[in-house]
């Protein structure tokens, strides 16, 4: 599975798969009926306590990022959720991110740890 990350507000194409909103609250400025979307998956994202202390701080993304782990490898859903989503495997996923910065965000947190999630899921078959 080929795991990518993309803005919401960049245009859908065909090479993005599987499309995944994984923000908590729902992107500015886009009507539900025209975001292209597979899933939204809330489970998946910081949550309000850990978004608000990282306040989409490149100085805040270090301490971030090791809370948001720690949420994901404690939830026992967003386990859930990586093993329906292997389990269907869809040949590319693209998680879609609403930040500004390409470079400090979420979705690239996400994205590692899907990676090892989906990796370890692959090595027990």
């Amino acid at each position: 599975m080929n795991i990518q990350i993309k803005r919401v507000y960049d245009a859908p194409e065909e090479s993005d798969g599987t499309r995944i909103l994984v923000d908590r609250l729902w992107p500015r400025g886009i009507k539900k009926e025209t975001l292209q979307l597979d899933d939204w998956a809330k489970v998946l994202a910081p949550s309000t306590e850990a978004r608000k202390a990282f306040a989409h701080k490149a100085e805040n993304f270090g301490e971030f990022k090791g809370r948001y782990e720690a949420e994901l490898d404690q939830s026992a859903e967003a386990h859930e959720y990586v093993s329906t989503l292997a389990a269907s495997n869809p040949p590319v996923v693209t998680l879609l991110y609403a930040a500004k910065d390409p470079q400090v965000n979420h979705a690239i947190v996400l994205k590692g740890w899907l990676e090892r999630q989906v990796g370890d899921a692959e090595s027990c078959d």
